[in-house]
C-alpha cells in the first residue's frame, strides 16, 4: 500500500529554521514543456511561470530565507525566436510595474545580475526603478539574473579587476568575490533545478563551489509550496562537508 504523502502543514512542521539555507538559487526550467504539453503556445508557459515566480518568491519571504536568487533569462536566450524574446521582455517590465509596491510591503529588496546593458532600455528603467525603490529595505534579496552568464560574469570580474589596478599578489578569493555581479551576497547553500534536467547551465560558476544541488521532475510553471519545501527538507538532511571528510567534520564540531 502506498504511503500517505505528508500534507503542507506536516512538511512545514518538519523544517527547522536555525538549518535553513541562507541563499537558495532556482534555475527555472520547464515553461515551454508546461505549454507544449498542454497543447498551447510557449508564451502561456511563461506566463504561468510569471505566476510561479510572484508565489515562490512571498513563500521564500514568509519561511525566513535571507536570499532568493531567480535565473531567469540567461545571455544564450537572446538567441531565441525574435517574437519570445520581446514577449519575456514585456512580461518582466509587466512584473516588476506590479510587484514594486509588494515588495516595499515587505521589505524585500530587489537586486539583477548580469549583461544589463544588453537589456531594452524600458525594460531598463524597470529594473533600475526596483532597485532604486527597494534599496532601503532590510528584509529578503531578491535577485533576478538577467542576460546573465556564469562565464561572462567572470570575464567582467576580472575586467575590473584590471582596470583598477589590482596586483596579482593581491588577489585573493575575498577580493574576487567583490568584483562578481553578486558581491554582498552570501553564496547560494542550495540551487534548485526544475524539469528534470541535471546540469546548472553557466548558472553562478564561481558561487556554486560548495552549494548543495537539487534537482526536480516538477516543471516550474507547477513548481509550488509542496515542491518547494521538499527541497529545502532534503537540504537539511545532508551533511555539507566543503572539501573535509566525515572524520574532519566530527572532530570540527
Amino acid at each position: 500500500m502506498k504511503d500517505k504523502e505528508p500534507t503542507i502543514d506536516e512538511l512545514h512542521s518538519r523544517v527547522e529554521p536555525a538549518s535553513l539555507p541562507k541563499h537558495v538559487a532556482i534555475i527555472m526550467d520547464g515553461n515551454g514543456r508546461w505549454a507544449v504539453r498542454r497543447g498551447m503556445p510557449r508564451v502561456a508557459g511563461h506566463k504561468r511561470g510569471a505566476e510561479t515566480v510572484r508565489a515562490m518568491t512571498e513563500f521564500a519571504r514568509e519561511i525566513g530565507l535571507g536570499a532568493l536568487t531567480l535565473y531567469a533569462f540567461s545571455d544564450e536566450n537572446w538567441g531565441r525566436p525574435s517574437m519570445e524574446v520581446r514577449f519575456l521582455m514585456e512580461m518582466l517590465e509587466r512584473y516588476l510595474r506590479a510587484e514594486v509596491p509588494s515588495m516595499k510591503k515587505n521589505g524585500i529588496r530587489f537586486r539583477a545580475i548580469g549583461r544589463m546593458e544588453k537589456m531594452p532600455s524600458s525594460a531598463r528603467a524597470e529594473i533600475d526603478r526596483a532597485i532604486a525603490e527597494t534599496a532601503g529595505n532590510t528584509g529578503m534579496f531578491f535577485t533576478l539574473a538577467l542576460s546573465y552568464g556564469g562565464r561572462g560574469e567572470i570575464v567582467a570580474a576580472i575586467k575590473r579587476m584590471a582596470a583598477a589596478g589590482v596586483r596579482p599578489e593581491d588577489l585573493t578569493e575575498d577580493v574576487f568575490a567583490d568584483l562578481l555581479d553578486t558581491r554582498g551576497l552570501p553564496d547560494p547553500d542550495l540551487i534548485i533545478r526544475t524539469s528534470g534536467e541535471q546540469r546548472i547551465s553557466n548558472f553562478l560558476l564561481w558561487q556554486s563551489a560548495y552549494a548543495e544541488l537539487y534537482f526536480t521532475d516538477t516543471l516550474w510553471p507547477d513548481f509550488d509550496e509542496r515542491a518547494f519545501l521538499l527541497a529545502l527538507l532534503d537540504y537539511q538532511g545532508r551533511q555539507r562537508r566543503f572539501g573535509l571528510t566525515g572524520e574532519q567534520l566530527v572532530r570540527k564540531q
